[in-house]
């Protein structure tokens, strides 16, 4: 079986670049054409190598590499599309990482759904010591996602996802209506 790879040309072929005394020499030239067959892939990633960085054009499997540079932890569950755009969106999500917004967009990437979200949480400043704690406990986070098909919708994964994302003493409660 012939792979794309096996029809690459080198652009860059070796013989060529030869001193003239061996550009007339058969056994050199094969022997070049067989390093050019080597060296074309090669070639080819590092000509085509801004495409390998752009989590929407690489190929799948360096797209899980490059969620590993920005810090992203995919499941295997997700399609290739939610994955990219994962990935691609990486530093937006971790600007907001930790706040509603971020949280928000996160579960709308893998749902599609709209989001809401209500916490029990707050932020106050106080002039003096031992001031009112905001914020209501224990400490909850409701998410409420509408989509148009509730049971397409994998809440285990959903559910895997938030708890990632919230903080490990905040409980959460995930509703997936239409």
């Amino acid at each position: 079986m012939r792979s794309a790879v096996d029809d690459l040309i080198s652009p860059h072929p070796l013989g060529e670049r030869m001193p003239a005394v061996y550009v007339d020499d058969d056994f050199t030239q094969r022997f070049t054409q067989a390093l050019d067959e080597v060296l074309a892939p090669i070639f080819t990633v590092l000509d085509c190598f801004a495409a390998y960085l752009d989590p929407r054009l690489a190929p799948a499997d360096f797209v899980d590499w490059l969620a590993g540079w920005v810090a992203l932890d995919l499941d295997e569950s997700w399609s290739a599309t939610q994955r990219r755009e994962l990935v691609a969106r990486a530093v937006r999500l971790h600007r907001f990482r930790g706040t509603r917004r971020g949280l928000a967009e996160h579960v709308w990437l893998l749902t599609g759904g709209r989001v809401d979200i209500a916490d029990s949480g707050g932020t106050s400043v106080s002039q003096r010591p031992q001031g009112q704690i905001p914020g209501s406990s224990p400490a909850h986070v409701l998410i409420r996602i509408r989509v148009t098909n509730p049971d397409a919708v994998d809440r285990a994964r959903i559910t895997a996802a938030v708890r990632r994302m919230v903080p490990a003493h905040v409980a959460t409660t995930i509703e997936v209506t239409t």
